[in-house]
């Protein structure tokens, strides 16, 4: 499979990134050993997931999908076939969030014990911390660089204007930078990244994975009716975010290129984000070892000219 750079990190990306919020949510143990297996097979080694995951599931308390991970990569061997993204700064207790250097140092210990592994690819800020000033973060994340504990540093859910600060801060103070963003992104929601962060990551060189790349599954085709509000927990919040004039005009063009490209909706939509300018890797997920076929297939799918440009245009937010 075709390789991306991330950013300046030195770090090579297949073009879609796997989210393993899905590990000890709606996947259990067994099924996230298959599924990983699978992905590592399939050439979609890049998997994304966060210390807080999954602790909004009842009787969870974070850091569920790391253990299952972790157990994997002892079980299977595969540390070195495999690039390991995840996140610190949610809340994960009393006390416990944030991007203070103290706390940094406690969460990256915990996620390295949970991961069984000596260090971590891609270390990202989850969220912005305005309490903590951006050098001090900064600069305790140059010590775990430093030690070999992380490979690069990335940032999700930060504003243009933050990521341009962080950025300048780096550079003013020798300190790392980060390599990477993780925005939302997709046909749907668009206005957010190309408004001011997507400027930011080509003229900086940065990489992008973007979250939520299917529209919590809108993308798909699978809701098209307020009737199909009841096929899942999220289909009603689905339905009334979506299903409007423009979400109509989305799903018409994704159906006319899925069409004549012989693809999914689905296909087509991830297709067309990976074709944007500073997008690295849009983050998908999958439950089953058939709905992992069909992100596979999407990798590798090149849409033409004309097709781009009529999802574009249909999905056009300015």
């Amino acid at each position: 499979m075709i390789k991306r750079a991330l950013g300046r990190s030195g770090l090579q990306v297949p073009p879609l990134t796997f989210g393993g919020n899905v590990f000890g949510w709606t996947v259990d143990e067994a099924g996230t050993y298959s599924l990983l297996d699978a992905l590592v097979d399939a050439g979609l080694n890049f998997i994304d997931t966060a210390d807080v995951y999954s602790r909004w599931v009842p009787g969870n308390q974070g850091g569920e999908s790391e253990t299952l991970i972790g157990k994997w990569l002892k079980r299977s061997g595969k540390r070195d076939r495999v690039l390991i993204a995840t996140k610190v700064g949610m809340e994960m207790g009393p006390d416990a969030k944030g991007l203070a250097p103290a706390y940094i140092r406690r969460a990256l210990e915990a996620s390295l014990a949970r991961l069984q592994t000596d260090h971590i690819d891609l270390y990202q800020s989850h969220q912005d911390d305005p309490d903590t000033p951006l050098t001090d973060t900064l600069a305790e994340y140059a010590k775990h660089i430093e030690s070999g504990k992380i490979r690069a540093i990335g940032a999700s859910n930060y504003t243009a204007v933050r990521l341009s600060e962080a950025l300048i801060a780096s550079e003013r103070h020798s300190l790392p930078r980060y390599e990477s963003i993780q925005p939302e992104y997709n046909l749907y929601r668009r206005e957010p990244f190309e408004s001011g962060l997507q400027s930011l990551v080509k003229t900086q060189q940065m990489g992008t994975i973007n979250y939520y790349a299917l529209a919590s599954g809108f993308l798909s085709g699978k809701y098209r009716s307020p009737a199909d509000a009841d096929k899942s927990p999220r289909g009603r919040k689905i339905v009334e975010t979506y299903l409007n004039d423009r979400g109509y005009r989305i799903l018409k063009a994704l159906d006319e290129v899925s069409e004549e490209a012989g693809c999914t909706p689905a296909q087509a939509a991830l297709a067309w984000q990976i074709a944007q300018p500073g997008i690295t890797a849009p983050i998908v997920s999958a439950t089953s070892l058939a709905q992992l076929d069909e992100l596979v297939k999407a990798a590798s799918l090149a849409l033409t000219h004309d097709q781009l440009a009529k999802l574009s245009q249909a999905s056009d937010w300015r």
